[in-house]
């Protein structure tokens, strides 16, 4: 069940804006939450709450099983070998900056490479050329072709012995394109390199087994997935983890501490100092429910036949210019877009006087809107509980906004 027969279970959904049926459509920005989510938060509050992995009282003790049972659900939700593989974090963007810091500042050497394409969201990037400037490693960027895309030949070329990370998002944020992530973890791993996945807009899309991807490092959010804020998930293997170093310390993170010299415990509680976020994970793992009784198999037929009918529809309007690839080639549930000659600022706000949503600006990517050659875009993204309506209505909107700005379009 996708669509009309969910839509039921978003609260947020039900209402107005400017005198209009709410149309969300800023699902790759933050989703939207069901009831049982905000339930499960609720019932936490109410009837759970303490600190976790520290008292032996009755609270504490249901605390931290909730807190380590959502643990397990995300492995399981991923195909993780094991729950200990799985670091909460606060979401994605603290999930590569842990990397970074904690594992590529360790192995990287000067002329060393990190390998990563232009395209990358700023999170997927800025830590990276930290890293290289502390390290004196080198960024390598991957070219894309026309319409986003790398080529693999371009990967095995780029990919060389000095290389020692390869990083890059499975689905893009702003042109939809997928990434063939278990063919670049073969590459990175035949030079000896290790692969880091910015999952963000992949993981609440379509099904993940990290285990068949072959990548080294995933990281992904829960508010893109239905669940809160504040609570992201650092998938890493086994070897890795024991490898890298906390970014942050205190309480509960540590094993053994003297007065002038610490000891850590074993992953994933070395990278977890202090409170976690504990109801973050319970909303997590509700999420991960969710999702799973609906199918992400359906959620992920249901985002790239959203995406294939927006292209359609948005094809109808000729002053608008879709970024990514064409009809025919599979994308992650979004579609990007200009009206020609009008900032996408200017076209979000009227399209919000509509009660339509979507995203507008540089979406965090601001080398890929250099190649682009605009200063910003528009984004239409979707989810589990969107309709064809839902686009119908995108583009009754923009035909709007097109007699609006006919001055502008010219």
């Amino acid at each position: 069940m996708t669509g009309a027969d969910v839509r039921k279970d978003f609260p947020i959904l039900q209402q107005e804006i400017n005198g209009h049926p709410l149309v969300y459509l800023d699902n790759a920005a933050t989703s939207q939450k069901p009831r049982p989510v905000l339930e499960a938060i609720q019932r936490y509050y109410e009837h759970d709450n303490a600190n976790v992995h520290r008292g032996v009282h009755t609270l504490g003790a249901r605390a931290t099983e909730a807190y380590e049972l959502a643990r397990e659900k995300v492995a399981r939700f991923i195909n993780a070998p094991s729950p200990e593989q799985v670091v909460f974090t606060r979401g994605t963007t603290e999930s590569l900056n842990m990397i970074a810091y904690g594992y590529a500042r360790r192995v990287l050497q000067p002329g060393d490479e990190i390998v990563i394409t232009p395209a990358e969201h700023h999170s997927n990037l800025i830590p990276w050329q930290q890293a290289a400037r502390a390290t004196g490693a080198q960024l390598k960027y991957l070219p894309l072709q026309p319409d986003g895309q790398i080529r693999l030949e371009d990967v095995r070329q780029a990919v060389t012995d000095r290389t020692k990370l390869v990083a890059i998002a499975h689905v893009s944020n702003v042109l939809g394109t997928i990434h063939p992530v278990s063919e670049l973890a073969e590459i990175a791993h035949a030079r000896g390199a290790v692969l880091v996945v910015d999952g963000a807009q992949s993981v609440p899309h379509q099904p993940t087994d990290v285990q068949a991807l072959d990548c080294d490092f995933l990281a992904f959010s829960g508010h893109k997935m239905c669940g809160p804020t504040g609570i992201g998930v650092l998938y890493g293997k086994r070897h890795l983890l024991a490898e890298m170093e906390p970014t942050y310390f205190g309480g509960e993170m540590i094993d053994v501490v003297e007065l002038y010299e610490s000891t850590w415990k074993q992953p994933p509680w070395k990278f977890e100092g202090g409170t976690p976020i504990i109801a973050g994970a319970v909303g997590l793992g509700a999420a991960v429910d969710y999702l799973q009784s609906v199918g992400m198999e359906n959620i992920q037929r249901h985002s790239q036949a959203l995406a294939a009918y927006a292209l359609e529809r948005l094809a109808e309007i000729p002053e608008i210019e879709v970024y990514g690839p064409g009809p025919g080639v599979a994308r992650g549930g979004l579609v990007t877009f200009n009206l020609r000659g009008v900032h996408a600022h200017d076209l979000s706000t009227v399209l919000d006087a509509h009660g339509v949503a979507i995203r507008a600006g540089h979406h965090c990517c601001q080398p890929l809107m250099r190649i682009l050659g605009v200063p910003a875009t528009a984004r239409a993204s979707f989810y589990l509980y969107n309709t064809e309506a839902d686009i119908d209505a995108l583009v009754t909107a923009l035909t709007t906004a097109k007699e609006f700005f006919q001055h502008a379009i010219g």
